[in-house]
């Protein structure tokens, strides 16, 4: 990056926590749909870590439930089984599991939907993104999921890694290999944009549409352009890429390339992003305010310059109360899906803007 563009970046990093920093924000009224899910009786959603809806209006909710299991083999113990994808019609009914038993299904972190319908799922455990198509065949994989533990061979010497990958310990790097990944996004030219990781990588990674990867950006730090755990990512229709920077307590916003654009603060801790789609789009942006979301918590609207709209909803288990929201759904700018995992399900939300309280 150039010394002129990390000026420029700096400069507008100011104008925009300015615009930010307002001092009082409107709460927008909004109501929580009732018993909108329904599951099968013996099926339950555990932590809701992902949701997403298709251009059907059917959702989908990729959960942190199932029963883990490990298998040996020829030189490695690998587990999977512990979470899972289901979809539901545009009503809440149930409409079928996807990938039972996927080698890649170990703990989920991010479900997405892109412009063709496909199905994406972020594993954080396993390190692995996978894209379905809309039928739920596997249409594409990347990064590699580690070999949690090496078996001595007969020989005594220790199994050689996997390739782009590090025996044992499952490290990501700078390509295209990932350590606990959190999420992905897209834009309009179908270019794939990873944020990488909990541990280890503090970067964004970015991959044509084809799963070649290009380049990534960032280090683990507090500087422009660094990231403190990137936990969510949205693209707006420019292409700008949308980084909810959790450990920072901001959102970062750089262009298609990593360059850094602005940064957006005073909206708590940011843990989950959604961007609108049309012509006008809005920003979504759940806080969280302690381990557990049982004390802060709110969600944020907002402008993409980073004005606040307004904001909805606290703490709690109630409807129209939130614990740890850990995705957002806003395919319909009022209409909302949020996934938690303290309170174990997915709430469809409408908000009414031009109500008074």
């Amino acid at each position: 990056m150039s010394r002129l563009s990390i000026v420029a970046g700096i400069a507008t990093l100011l104008f925009v926590t300015q615009l930010s920093g307002q001092a009082s924000i409107p709460e927008i009224p909004f109501e929580s749909v009732p018993g909108f899910l329904k599951p099968p009786a013996s099926l339950h959603l555990g932590e809701a870590a992902g949701v997403a809806t298709n251009s059907r209006g059917h959702v989908f909710v990729y959960t942190r439930t199932g029963n883990p299991t490990a298998g040996l083999g020829n030189s490695r113990l690998f587990a999977h089984g512990g979470a899972r994808l289901f979809e539901f019609d545009r009503n809440g009914n149930f409409v079928r599991e996807i990938g039972q038993g996927l080698y890649a299904f170990l703990f989920a972190h991010a479900v997405r939907v892109d412009a063709q319908d496909n199905v994406w799922i972020v594993d954080e455990a396993a390190n692995q993104i996978v894209k379905f198509s809309p039928e739920g065949r596997v249409l594409m994989v990347l990064g590699r999921k580690p070999e949690a533990i090496s078996i001595r061979s007969t020989s005594g010497t220790q199994p050689a890694a996997g390739r782009g990958g590090a025996a044992a310990s499952g490290a990501g790097g700078a390509g295209d290999q990932f350590l606990r990944p959190s999420d992905v996004a897209f834009d309009g030219a179908g270019n794939i944009f990873v944020a990488d990781g909990h541990a280890g990588n503090a970067r964004i990674a970015k991959f044509d549409r084809n799963g070649r990867f290009l380049l990534s950006w960032g280090s683990r730090g507090a500087d422009a352009g660094q990231f403190d755990t990137p936990h969510s990512i949205a693209t707006d229709a420019r292409g700008n890429v949308y980084v909810a920077d959790f450990g920072n307590r901001r959102i970062q916003v750089f262009d298609g390339s990593g360059t850094v654009m602005s940064q957006i603060t005073h909206i708590g801790v940011p843990a989950a992003l959604c961007i609108s789609p049309g012509s006008h789009q809005y920003l979504y942006s759940s806080h969280t305010g302690d381990s557990y979301g049982m004390d802060d918590a709110t969600i944020y609207k907002l402008e993409l310059d980073g004005r606040i709209v307004g904001k909805f909803g606290s703490a709690g288990k109630q409807l129209k109360e939130f614990g740890l929201v850990n995705s957002i759904d806003c395919r319909i700018e009022n209409e909302l899906y949020v996934g938690e995992l303290t309170n174990w399900r997915v709430q469809k939300l409408l908000l009414h803007p031009g109500q008074s309280r």
